[in-house]
């Protein structure tokens, strides 16, 4: 009896509770000023009426995604008396003047810092025009340049990235940079934040980030005070506020990690127990990873260091973070064969760079596409792209978990199966449990590992990041992995598809009409 009150209590008292209660609260208030101007109804649904007219045509005539259009019209025109105020309150993505300004800057001051390694596409141009193509539209808009003397190392599961990284942490002289998603306490966040601790003491420069609605259910409240006192230098990635505003929208969904200026990593795998499988989540839980050394490592050190900065709203000299490789070390990094290229996205620039990175990848494809994503959610554009990789004879195979993260969300992803079998693609499930990669292999030549997955969230609000390559050793080791992964996958079939009952049918389409929200 005392466990449960105790239960009962955590959740009375937890952070999410006095969120939602302001939330509901604040709706409330919303309906009863409106439900007050009901003596005064005619000349107020009249105003109701023209507001949702007003609204619709300016979403009509945004430049937005077609399905953030339509997703927000149809209820605006059924409840013309809310919709249009909702959309107001809600809908926009509404980053201030101030903060595009501050982030503009920042990109300035990286840009600067960043080389330029012009002679890489110059010298590509000649060798594969695709390539180059996609290196010059990832570092015009991704704003990283490409890399040679950089080795990628593909980690095909969280515990050998978690393995990896922490032998590098342990290994750090000057800094250690962390930046995640998600982090949550248990046996893996342990074994980290003792490293952490430890080099902090040492005096290392040791910094987090972490995003707030990410590890709301994860840490507890005001963790960063507990980081900060163990002499961890810690930022909170746009702190949840008890307002209903569609700032909460934009999250940092990046999972990176820089190690001395050496070693970097990124991929799928937040800081989690249940991604090293030390505890069943979703059944077996299947990610992956990536780890860079060399040159390249440049990219991800600045990428932190300007988001940091934003976020403490300072500028500091970014050169003392860039490691110098000895000579030897060039020389060896010299034998990794292939191009690297880190890059970046952001809801603030108004340029959907990783979108666009992997509708070149599927577009220049002529042989395979293989695609892991936890979620697939696609726009018209995207899905247009795929069906017609397949139905000109590309091998495009994609596989997604069998048992999901989110009931509603995986519902969607199934609605999809249809139409890109009946194209020619194959689709599989991991019956295992969850797969939580997000990884691209195109024609055994091109690959992407990243944090961005195939969902509008990640498209088109979130901060996010990725490596894209170019005939780098790793992407043998990616296709050993994807092959691996299918034998514990079940290839859905069209007759599956098409026999399912028409109340799941039904709801599947309704939720995909919802799409653009998930």
């Amino acid at each position: 009896m005392y466990g449960v009150i105790k239960k009962i209590k955590k959740i009375m008292f937890h952070r999410v509770t006095y969120l939602l209660v302001a939330f509901l609260l604040q709706i409330a208030l919303i309906f009863g000023v409106l439900w007050g101007f009901q003596s005064y109804f005619v000349a107020f649904y009249a105003l109701s009426i023209l507001l949702s007219i007003v609204v619709v045509v300016w979403v009509i005539n945004k430049h937005i995604h077609p399905e953030f259009k339509l997703i927000w019209v149809i209820p605006i025109l059924l409840f013309p008396i809310f919709g249009g105020l909702f959309y107001l309150l809600i809908a926009q993505n509404r980053i201030s003047r101030n903060a595009r300004r501050k982030m503009g800057h920042l990109m300035e001051i990286s840009n600067e810092v960043l080389p330029g390694n012009q002679e890489i596409i110059s010298t590509l141009d000649n060798q594969n025009r695709n390539a180059a193509n996609q290196i010059r539209y990832i570092k015009e808009y991704g704003l990283y340049p490409p890399y040679i003397n950089t080795t990628s190392q593909y980690l095909a599961s969280g515990e050998r990235k978690f393995e990896k990284l922490l032998e590098k942490m342990r290994a750090a002289e000057k800094f250690i940079f962390l930046e995640y998603f998600i982090i949550a306490e248990g046996k893996l966040w342990n074994d980290i934040l003792e490293v952490l601790t430890q080099k902090a003491a040492e005096g290392l420069d040791v910094r987090v980030i972490y995003d707030d609605v990410g590890c709301m259910m994860t840490l507890p409240k005001r963790y960063y005070q507990k980081l900060e006192a163990l002499g961890i230098k810690t930022c909170v990635f746009n702190p949840v506020i008890p307002i209903i505003s569609s700032l909460h929208n934009n999250r940092d969904h990046r999972k990176i990690a820089v190690i001395d200026g050496k070693h970097a990593f990124t991929g799928g795998i937040n800081i989690g127990d249940e991604y090293i499988n030390e505890y069943e989540k979703y059944g077996h839980w299947k990610d992956s990873a990536i780890m860079i050394e060399g040159e390249g490592v440049w990219s991800f050190t600045v990428m932190f260091l300007s988001l940091w900065d934003y976020l403490r709203d300072e500028v500091e000299d970014f050169l003392p973070f860039r490691y110098s490789f000895t000579a030897d070390q060039i020389e060896n990094l010299q034998k990794a064969p292939g191009i690297l290229q880190p890059f970046s996205d952001s809801p603030m620039d108004g340029e959907t760079v990783g979108e666009n990175v992997y509708l070149n990848l599927i577009t220049k494809a002529k042989k395979t596409i293989y695609i892991t994503t936890p979620y697939l959610i696609f726009d018209y554009g995207m899905l247009t792209a795929i069906t017609s990789a397949a139905k000109s004879g590309v091998d495009v195979r994609i596989i997604t978990p069998h048992i999901p993260d989110k009931w509603y969300v995986h519902k969607v992803t199934r609605s999809y199966y249809g139409i890109l079998i009946d194209s020619g693609a194959k689709i599989y499930e991991y019956t295992p449990g969850f797969i939580h990669s997000k990884t691209f292999l195109v024609d055994e030549e091109y690959g992407v590992v990243g944090t961005i997955n195939m969902d509008y969230r990640s498209l088109y609000l979130h901060f996010e990041c990725g490596v894209w390559m170019y005939k780098t050793e790793s992407l043998n080791d990616m296709k050993a992995d994807f092959l691996k992964t299918l034998d514990k996958c079940h290839q859905i079939n069209f007759q599956e598809v098409t026999g399912a009952s028409w109340p799941r049918v039904l709801g599947r389409s309704v939720l995909r009409l919802f799409a653009p929200w998930m």
